[in-house]
């Protein structure tokens, strides 16, 4: 909590900034901060106002270099990491940090061919999912002439009768209460994996069964 650095108590918006932020919805940092920065402000805390600083803390362990060392500008045992985000992309660096024992506070060595792997497993089947999707929607526009919407209907909500449909829906339906609820306790590990069996269902059942519907070879009704 902000204590000093918002000049509180000493002045009245201050003292207002602090009675609406305190006890602070969650802090973050790093293990080695458990006798350091959590351990003050537990104390200061405690001493002041009789109850805990935060409500909720996450811990996330040290990122080592891939040898298990500790990433040194000397060693140059580490990858830069602005080129790790301009090669493989920011998203597939998050999802790569968060599915790892890093959120966990146990300590990660760090390897670029893992993030790699993120964009190879994860990103391109999403994203070439999506794109057969779109170019055979847009075919079907020039060829029908008739506008494709993608909507967003629930499974509940949807008109299509194939169970196919209704199922992916359901799963996605499934999967977004489920990265909401675990998100909103903290749970950033869970997550990942939860959306990589997503993805699988999509890209290696739902799109291969489907291929001669979402192609429109079976009738422009049921492709919409």
């Amino acid at each position: 909590m902000p204590y000093a650095s918002i000049h509180y108590p000493f002045t009245e918006e201050a003292r207002h900034y602090f009675g609406n932020a305190f006890p602070a919805d969650f802090i973050a940092e790093g293990l080695d901060q458990t006798r350091g920065w959590f351990y003050t402000l537990t104390v200061l805390a405690t001493a002041l106002y009789d109850k805990p600083a935060f409500k909720n803390c996450i811990v996330n362990g040290l990122v080592l270099a891939e040898d298990g060392k500790k990433m040194s500008k000397r060693l140059k045992n580490y990858p830069d990491p602005m080129t790790v985000v301009n090669e493989h992309g920011s998203d597939a660096l998050r999802l790569y940090l968060i599915n790892s024992p890093v959120v966990r506070a146990e300590p990660l060595r760090f390897r670029e061919a893992g993030v790699r792997d993120v964009v190879k497993d994860i990103m391109l089947p999403w994203f070439n999912a999506y794109r057969f999707f779109i170019l055979n929607g847009t075919e079907l526009e020039h060829e029908t002439g008739v506008s494709i919407k993608v909507g967003t209907h629930s499974a509940r909500e949807m008109s299509s009768r194939n169970p196919m449909d209704h199922w992916v829906m359901s799963s996605l339906g499934s999967l977004i209460h489920f990265v909401r609820e675990e998100m909103a306790a903290y749970r950033l590990f869970t997550v990942v994996p939860r959306l990589v069996h997503f993805i699988e269902d999509l890209t290696n059942w739902y799109v291969r069964l489907n291929r001669p519907r979402l192609k429109g070879a079976v009738s422009l009704d049921d492709w919409r």
